[in-house]
């Protein structure tokens, strides 16, 4: 599309329409091309790549939990994080972090 709009000379809007997408779409692959090149054009994983709520300070207050318990309940355990640190953590995530923590 974009090769198709650059050496054949047809507009942009022509050019997305002749490949089924809207001028958004094409304005977009243009820039991603400019930006990284071919590269640029090939779908990426959205959103965040670790844990990045868990920090240092939410795992400790887990771990000392977890001390003093010495069992998991998760849901429990994310009730807290939110009432003492205000940080709304999903459950699964913190039964993740424990597995992680245990495996090294």
């Amino acid at each position: 599309m974009l090769r198709h709009a650059r050496e054949e000379g047809t507009n942009k809007a022509d050019a997305a329409a002749l490949f089924g997408l809207s001028r958004q779409t094409y304005y977009q692959a243009e820039a991603a091309f400019e930006r990284d090149g071919m590269s640029g054009l090939l779908p990426r994983t959205r959103g965040p790549k670790s844990a990045h709520k868990l920090t240092g300070e939410v795992m400790r207050l887990v771990e000392e939990h977890l001390d003093a318990n010495g069992q998991l309940q998760a849901r429990s355990l994310a009730d807290l994080v939110h009432a003492r640190l205000g940080i709304s953590v999903h459950p699964r995530s913190i039964e993740r972090a424990v597995a992680r923590k245990k495996k090294r």
